[in-house]
């Protein structure tokens, strides 16, 4: 198991290569939610990624790639499964609102858990499912857990009028843009350099017409 410390290195090297900002204090608070990721993870299998070095890159590094691009005050992150990107995006911006949506409910509850233990007093989880939820929301994040048409058929509604999605991919999603429903449009398709992650990152811009 690696130290803390070489864990806060690696994470610092990959914050510094990414170029992003974060407020002080903000790597301990990633790394205490590593940590209690990794304790919930034995009991409640969270995340198939089990090694620590790797959770740092392809959870939280990976989490703060698309930092540059989140905008707005009010941020829904949806199927977030333990928090991700939405916990990491929480401490980075203290400033926007952030609810966490998933329909599992031991996933919301390690999110409850994390929330009050890190004290982000600026998020909150949801179970539910994502076509149930209300509201709206500057900004969408939603990690990879559906194609385009569908993460918009069942969340497209809770998207503010100009706001912004951000959709998660590997590979390139060229199959999934034609089936982009109306009143939405590809605004922008950024392939994303992850440091420490090999393998395609993509992040569909998608803006609500």
């Amino acid at each position: 198991m690696p130290a803390r410390d070489d864990l806060k290195a690696l994470l610092e090297r990959g914050i510094a290569q990414l170029q992003v900002d974060l407020p002080a204090g903000a790597v301990e608070r990633l790394l205490d939610y590593r940590e209690l990721l990794e304790r919930w993870n034995s009991a409640y299998n969270l995340t198939a990624i089990r090694e620590a070095q790797a959770q740092v890159t392809l959870h939280l590094i990976d989490s703060l790639a698309i930092l540059p691009y989140v905008h707005g005050r009010t941020l829904a992150d949806l199927g977030t499964g333990p928090g991700l990107p939405g916990i990491p995006l929480a401490i980075a911006e203290p400033a926007r609102e952030v609810l966490m949506v998933d329909s599992n409910g031991k996933k919301v509850r390690f999110l409850r858990e994390a929330i009050r233990s890190l004290k982000l007093g600026n998020a909150r989880a949801l179970q539910s499912r994502v076509e149930d939820v209300e509201g709206t929301f500057e900004c969408i994040t939603a990690r990879a857990f559906a194609s385009l048409a569908d993460m918009l058929g069942w969340g497209g509604h809770l998207l503010a009028p100009g706001g912004t999605w951000l959709a998660m991919k590997g590979k390139h999603p060229a199959e999934e843009l034609a089936g982009v429903p109306a009143g939405f449009e590809v605004e922008a398709i950024h392939s994303l350099g992850v440091p420490g992650v090999e393998g395609e990152r993509h992040l569909v811009v998608i803006r609500r017409s």
